[in-house]
């Protein structure tokens, strides 16, 4: 009887997890008549799928530490604020969470395009209008404005947890505010920067979304490579093969990053 409350949760992970994985895996290594084939996981060195991956890995990783370099800052001015200003401050981070991830990006593309609120703004002041629109630079910015709430929660979370009994003990000790940053709270903080890196780094990899509005659909990353084998050239098999690739990848940068949370406490933010 006590196991029957996690009867729901099993079914529902076997229907919309381990089901849908084995679907790829079975795709992944057939061809279109069924037959077993390596051929859908090789494509991913053909110059167009690794160009693609290569784009996707940078600006993935240029996101995650623009994120990053963000989300110390704001986080630790998170911590120091009372109680009503935090409160304020969390759900100005949250807000846009709550509005529809395809709207927001629809959004910056109104504020950048030509003829949008950038420039007019850019009119009325005699300014040259930027042109970031269909760029990578574009990319970025929608990437690091739909994900930077990933990354300042979970590093808040870190320095919520920290005794402050310890800080005061390295300000006792003599310790300047630099060196109690750099050696005290960051360190302190690994764990939900590991987990604020992680869930920035996996969607800004796999995104297409993002770079088909943005990027005006002239800049291809691997997740738009993956979507449209699987929407407009309805090839599942070539589709499910470089999506095991890109698991691969992320399995593997999750490995990396989880190495330095040896208490494995990023999981659990």
């Amino acid at each position: 009887m006590k196991k029957l409350p996690a009867v729901p949760y099993i079914v529902w992970m076997i229907a919309g997890t381990l089901i849908p994985l084995l679907m790829i895996v079975y795709y992944g290594f057939t061809d279109r008549t069924g037959a077993f084939t390596t051929a859908n996981i090789l494509a991913v060195f053909q110059p167009v799928h690794l160009k693609a991956l290569g784009l996707s890995l940078s600006l993935s990783v240029i996101s995650t530490v623009i994120c990053l370099a963000l989300s110390i800052p704001l986080a630790l001015v998170l911590k120091k604020s009372t109680f009503g200003r935090k409160g304020l401050i969390v759900f100005i981070f949250l807000l846009p969470m709550w509005m529809n991830f395809l709207l927001r990006t629809m959004a910056w593309q109104v504020i950048l395009e030509k003829g949008g609120i950038m420039y007019h703004a850019a009119k009325m002041l005699h300014l040259p209008f930027p042109h970031i629109i269909n760029t990578t630079g574009a990319i970025i910015l929608g990437m690091v404005y739909d994900f930077l709430p990933f990354m300042v929660l979970p590093i808040y979370n870190a320095l919520e947890k920290i005794d402050p009994n310890i800080i005061e003990a390295a300000y006792d000790l003599g310790a300047s505010e630099s060196i109690v940053l750099k050696k005290v709270v960051l360190p302190m903080c690994v764990p939900g920067i590991v987990s604020g890196i992680t869930m920035v780094f996996v969607p800004s990899l796999t995104t297409f979304v993002i770079s088909n509005i943005l990027g005006g659909g002239k800049i291809y990353l691997i997740g738009n490579i993956i979507e449209q084998e699987f929407t407009t050239s309805a090839n599942w098999n070539l589709g499910s093969g470089i999506s095991l690739v890109m698991m691969v990848f992320i399995i593997l940068s999750m490995a990396a990053l989880m190495k330095l949370d040896k208490n494995g406490e990023g999981s659990m933010l």
